[in-house]
């Protein structure tokens, strides 16, 4: 495969209702696709899920986009036969930014998927054909809105809920959601960093609540103190921000710094990363499940082939386009009872809807390469 034209496109989705985590507020969703175009004539789709603002982490959507017209796929171009089982080695060279590997590395497969007519979860080796999904509730300004909108999702059919926390922000709503919905529903909570070692005695009363997990609650270059708090709480730490690649995965898992892994592509930079932590995983007996990074379409397509394999047992947060979207990039991803559909056509199963992505455009780029 050789690359002849790339497409750098922006767009800019609004959200149906303001998502507020212990990293900021989000009203809209700003998101870099790339287009590639083959000598042959295949197209394929990546999508970047960087933010705005170095927050979640050091990427940012203006740097990846730099990152990838400069450094990456100028290495792409100069590859003779180019397959995206290359693309990692090929840009190893180039340090971080794996928001920005990732997208590359998705429009590559996504173009030599549809051109062998495989579809990525068959490629990935899925065993589902449809998935349980949960999903995620950020921070509310009144206990009552957040008992409002558990109960709308509850209704909806999701089969998980997660409760962003942050200090302040966690016995309390955690207290009135159990106590209004009872103790059946799987339910659990995302820190996102926001809680310091000396919070450890403090977060060891979120037990009291039977949780699936307490997600990321340190630093995530703090594994200590992840491993301190794991050996004193009778609830799962599950690890996001700390886990960058496999590597990340085996020393986080053999110092016992948490039993299960949260695992989102464009945090490992790649999905074929993202499935050799899976297999990691699957091999220690650790239980995945797939993160979401308030993807359009393109990318809740990718995730749920990925989400396909045997060993993302818990529901992940790859919610019905509505959860997120009035309106999307593709078609809409839609829940019945509680589960998405595993897309089944060539390379990731979707493309964007040529007016809904006129629409949602503020910019384009087109490079030869």
């Amino acid at each position: 495969m050789k690359l002849q034209q790339v497409e750098l496109r922006e767009v800019a989705l609004p959200l149906v209702a303001p998502f507020r985590t212990a990293l900021g507020t989000q009203e809209h969703r700003n998101s870099l696709l790339v287009k590639v175009t083959t000598a042959d004539g295949a197209v394929g789709w990546g999508e970047c899920v960087a933010d705005d603002d170095p927050t979640y982490s050091a990427e940012y959507l203006a740097g990846a986009r730099q990152v990838m017209r400069e450094f990456l796929l100028p290495r792409l171009s100069r590859a003779p036969g180019l397959t995206a089982a290359l693309v990692p080695e090929l840009l190893r060279p180039v340090r971080g930014n794996p928001m920005a590997r990732t997208a590359v590395e998705m429009a590559v497969l996504d173009a030599e998927l549809r051109t062998a007519g495989i579809s990525l979860a068959q490629y990935f080796g899925a065993t589902r054909t449809e998935l349980a999904v949960g999903v995620s509730v950020g921070i509310t300004d009144t206990v009552d809105e957040l008992i409002s909108a558990v109960d709308g999702y509850l209704r909806a059919g999701y089969a998980r809920i997660k409760l962003k926390i942050e200090p302040g922000w966690d016995i309390e709503p955690l207290r009135a959601v159990r106590e209004t919905f009872g103790p059946d529903i799987a339910l659990q909570v995302d820190a996102n960093t926001a809680y310091g070692p000396a919070d450890q005695p403090h977060l060891r009363r979120l037990d009291a609540y039977g949780l699936t997990l307490i997600e990321q609650p340190f630093a995530p270059d703090d594994l200590l103190s992840h491993t301190r708090l794991a050996a004193r709480m009778d609830t799962p730490i599950c690890l996001d921000e700390s886990i960058t690649s496999a590597r990340d995965a085996a020393t986080a898992i053999r110092q016992e710094a948490c039993s299960i892994v949260n695992i989102k592509p464009g945090r490992v930079g790649g999905y074929l990363e993202a499935r050799r932590i899976h297999d990691l995983c699957l091999a220690n007996g650790v239980p995945v499940w797939c993160g979401g990074m308030l993807e359009t379409g393109l990318g809740r397509a990718a995730n749920l082939a990925l989400a396909a394999l045997p060993g993302f047992t818990l529901p992940g947060d790859i919610s019905a386009s509505a959860r997120y979207y009035t309106r999307d990039i593709t078609d809409p991803f839609v829940l019945h009872d509680g589960r998405l559909t595993v897309p089944t056509g060539p390379g990731i199963g979707i493309v964007p809807d040529p007016d809904a992505l006129q629409a949602a455009t503020t910019s384009t780029e087109l490079l030869t390469v």
